[in-house]
């Protein structure tokens, strides 16, 4: 087979492959344009999941007339300079983009309007690429005194092919919201506004520069649990500066979903970088846990290179050691000076945990049919309640449906001893490092793990409710608010009527907060707010609320 030179249409197309995988990576590659041309003021509409129609304006300096034919053209790009003997130096990238592939790749598998007015004056101008088909630049009404004005629509409908690999348009529009809150987080200083199926999901007004500027901004995209319980990190070793930060290992998530790593303000997802804060936190976590952070590598250009891949979303590092060592070194310098400060969620829960209960105190003198903590005898007066230790004298709520009498499941006649070694787990004779219990039969000893037998009695409950029809709940006393950010949100609230069969009642609380009216029973008094950002964690990696179920199970 004869070998043949590309038409430059294929060309684009093959490279809109790799640079504009989904509508978020054409939106990526937009507002990295914008921020290189130094705007202050960014506003991205969406239709459709991005499929539809993308919007974005911006208030940088723009083009004039010449450099609309262009931008469009394959490759070209005012980022990179070529020095006195035309070389270009790829080793010294200070811009975000570089390559010069994504509005000609865009415009090989959408419809793309472009128009511009340069900062240096003169009339406003659009350039129109169809499928490739470029038409020529003309005059155009423009409504701000500078800057550019991109209109994608019908993204890949010059590749149908492609459209069969898209997700949904929920899915595709959280991966924009979610690309939006990354760039946000690198650019306090620059004003951020998103508007999906024309309702705003996203309105940020620019910050000061700066830590305060910055730990303002992540508060409003993260929460303002993260702004209370995030560690500052600010190190520096032979010119390379970490700077960011780090939430409390109380303060830990479901999944890895909350770690944000940004190189010269660029976000990157590099393993280096990701193992390094693992790594941080090993000591401090639980291996299902993981931290929230936000982190910010400040590194000469020369000695990181960023032009690995096409999407621009891998670094590699000339000293990774050098790289790795102060993020581990950083990390647990801020860990350690923090001591044994716990979260404002963990403490809030604690603190509740140990006053004293209002009423009389619980004397546990008899278990009940329903074993010991299904025992309803409160009884005693306040002076006998101030001899339970506070917090420990509260009923719980938990109230298994086993049969935990310490005589057998069938009753014995009356006057017959029942020896307690007949029994299936045999009799209880000490308990050791807390939770595990050594109990004696006929022909050995047995050990148990009295969480692991209690999840079992509870998961047994609920299987019994659930194939009755439903879990039995409890309600607040007063329905707890849940601020989570955007997405996060809008995956619980798509989710409300699986969770209600599981007994958690979650309705919509605005864009950024869900409101739970009632918790399952067999829960008792749980942490709500943890709870519904690991269902959240969950929803994003698995897409099913495994945390709930973990803690019926």
């Amino acid at each position: 087979m004869p070998i043949r030179r590309l038409p430059p249409e294929t060309v684009n197309r093959i490279a809109a492959g790799e640079v504009v995988e989904r509508p978020a990576s054409a939106i990526k590659e937009l507002v990295e344009n914008a921020l290189d041309a130094g705007a202050t003021r960014i506003e991205i509409q969406a239709a459709g999941g991005g499929l539809g129609r993308i919007l974005l304006a911006d208030d940088g300096h723009g083009m004039a007339a010449a450099q609309l034919a262009l931008a469009v053209a394959r490759p070209a790009t005012s980022k990179l300079e070529p020095d006195d003997a035309g070389d270009v130096d790829l080793l010294r990238i200070h811009t975000l983009g570089f390559r010069g592939e994504a509005l000609p790749s865009i415009g090989s598998v959408a419809r793309l309007t472009i128009t511009s007015r340069s900062r240096d004056g003169g009339d406003a101008h659009s350039i129109t690429v169809e499928g490739g088909d470029q038409r020529p630049v003309a005059p155009a009404g423009f409504p701000g005194p500078h800057g550019a004005r991109v209109e994608v629509r019908d993204l890949f409908y010059a590749t149908p092919a492609r459209l069969k690999f898209m997700k949904s348009e929920r899915a595709e529009a959280m991966a924009i919201s979610e690309e939006i809150k990354r760039q946000a987080m690198a650019h306090e200083a620059v004003a951020f506004t998103l508007d999906l199926d024309g309702r705003t999901t996203l309105r940020l007004p620019a910050e000061h520069p700066g830590d305060h500027g910055r730990l303002k901004r992540l508060a409003a995209l993260l929460g303002r649990d993260f702004e209370a319980n995030a560690l500052l990190i600010d190190q520096e070793r032979d010119g390379v500066r970490l700077t960011g930060y780090a939430g409390l290992p109380t303060y830990s998530r479901g999944n890895a979903a909350h770690q944000y790593l940004f190189v010269n303000g660029r976000p990157v997802k590099d393993r280096l970088l990701q193992g390094a804060l693992r790594g941080a936190y090993a000591d401090f976590l639980a291996r299902d846990r993981h931290p929230a952070a936000v982190l910010f590598l400040e590194v000469d250009p020369l000695y990181v290179d960023v032009n690995v891949h096409p999407a621009k979303a891998e670094v590699r590092f000339r000293d990774p050691q050098l790289v790795r060592g102060l993020i581990v070194g950083a990390l647990r310098h801020a860990l350690a000076g923090a001591g044994h400060r716990a979260s404002t969620t963990v403490a809030a829960d604690a603190l509740a945990g140990f006053r004293p209960h209002t009423g009389t105190a619980f004397r546990p003198s008899s278990p009940s049919a329903q074993g010991w903590s299904g025992w309803q005898g409160w009884a005693g007066s306040a002076a006998a309640a101030a001899q339970v230790l506070p917090g420990l004298n509260e009923r719980s709520a938990r109230v298994e449906t086993a049969d935990l009498d310490p005589r057998p499941s069938t009753a014995a006649p009356p006057g017959e001893i029942i020896d307690p070694l007949d029994f299936p787990l045999g009799a209880a004779r000490a308990q050791l490092h807390g939770p595990y219990i050594v109990a004696q039969t006929r022909d050995g000893l047995v050990v148990v793990d009295q969480h692991a037998a209690h999840e079992r009695l509870v998961y047994e409950r609920m299987k019994v409710q659930m194939a009755a029809g439903s879990v039995t709940r409890q309600a607040l006393l007063t329905p707890e608010v849940v601020e989570l950010d955007p997405v996060e949100a809008e995956r619980i609230s798509a989710r409300v009527d699986e969770l209600a069969q599981l007994g958690l009642i979650v309705e919509p609380f605005g864009a950024g907060a869900v409101l739970v009216r009632e918790t399952p029973a067999l829960l008792g008094d749980t942490d709500v707010q943890g709870l519904i950002r690991d269902i959240a964690d969950d929803l994003a990696e698995h897409g099913a609320a495994l945390a709930l179920g973990e803690r019926l199970g």
